[in-house]
């Protein structure tokens, strides 16, 4: 929580840290070598806190952050695989971007970056809240308006240690994706194609520590890309009820997903194994609430309650550890 606690089994980055990356300052920009891109955020913002949730961990091979104070990514957009540089330099985004999709991520990069939320349309009712969002003042929330992307590695989290959902999404994305575009170097993957996750040997999920359930969830994702991806233009609420459509698929994960894909500030990740303990020790003291009573201490927020959430993961105002960290199963061991 705010880089100073980690839950004993946290199933989210946003869990984990309130969706933080912690991104170098910004220095003088390289050569421009693929296409390129200005933008200047009408308020400040924060590159770390924006884009934070999009990283699957330390060694995600799709995100990384360099010492130039620049935010690398690569998406499987619906022009083909493409990869995204992009800095903040006073106050302007410098973005960068490689491969057949690098046009439509440069076209998407104020919605990236937040363009489309309004954080003003959070009025904060605890002094806790109020405290954050004066100290978070960069905070946006994201819309890539891709699904499959987010929905993925969501569906790997279900039920399982942080370690061990970054360690099968590390894997996977490395045997099955192929080298992203642009300059040598930058060691970014592409995620696979819907058809190959279809394709992946129910051994290659084993090895990976994905038990079939989960793989038996994707599969049935990717069956259907071309809908979950028109979810990323609904209505929030419409775009869950798509997701949940194929079993397997519960709130908890298409909300992390809407939250990334859609940029929803609404959309509560309901069913967490952390978050309604510190909703709850943070907003009334008290660390067995449930998600009844989480989704009552923010209904003042209602319309913001993902970002209410995300203030107090980054408040690090969390339950003291009571019990040691659960221990990460080996499935592949089995």
């Amino acid at each position: 929580m705010a880089g100073r606690f980690t839950p004993p089994t946290s199933t989210t980055r946003t869990t984990v840290r309130g969706g933080h990356v912690p991104v170098p300052a910004a220095r003088t920009p390289g050569p421009v070598s693929g296409a390129a891109r200005r933008w200047t955020p009408a308020a400040p913002t924060d590159l770390g806190l924006t884009l934070g949730p999009l990283r699957r961990g330390p060694a995600d091979p799709t995100f990384r952050t360099t010492p130039d104070g620049s935010v690398w990514r690569s998406a499987r957009t619906p022009e083909g695989p493409g990869t995204l540089r992009v800095a903040l330099r006073q106050g302007t985004a410098e973005a960068e971007a490689w491969g057949p999709g690098a046009d439509w991520l440069l076209g998407r990069l104020p919605q990236l970056l937040g363009a489309d939320d309004d954080p003003e349309a959070f009025a904060p009712r605890h002094r806790l809240l109020a405290a954050t969002h004066r100290a978070r003042p960069g905070l946006r929330l994201t819309r890539t308006g891709l699904v499959l992307e987010s929905l993925i590695p969501s569906i790997l989290e279900q039920k399982v240690t942080t370690d061990e959902a970054y360690r099968a999404w590390r894997l996977l994305v490395r045997k099955y994706g192929e080298p992203a575009p642009g300059p040598e170097g930058h060691r970014l993957h592409v995620m696979p194609d819907a058809r190959t996750w279809s394709l992946i040997p129910s051994w290659e999920w084993h090895r990976a520590g994905v038990d079939n359930k989960r793989a038996a969830t994707i599969l049935r994702a990717v069956k259907v890309a071309r809908r979950m991806e028109e979810a990323a233009a609904m209505e929030p609420e419409l775009a869950q009820q798509r997701l949940e459509l194929i079993p397997g698929i519960g709130p908890w994960t298409s909300a992390e997903t809407i939250q990334r894909s859609n940029g929803a500030p609404d959309a509560v990740s309901v069913g967490d194994y952390h978050l309604p303990s510190i909703v709850g020790y943070a907003l009334a003291g008290d660390r067995t609430t449930d998600d009844a009573a989480m989704l009552e201490l923010l209904a003042p927020y209602a319309g913001q309650r993902h970002r209410a959430a995300r203030l107090i993961l980054l408040s690090g105002r969390v339950p003291p550890r009571r019990a040691p960290r659960m221990t990460p199963g080996n499935i592949a061991a089995l």
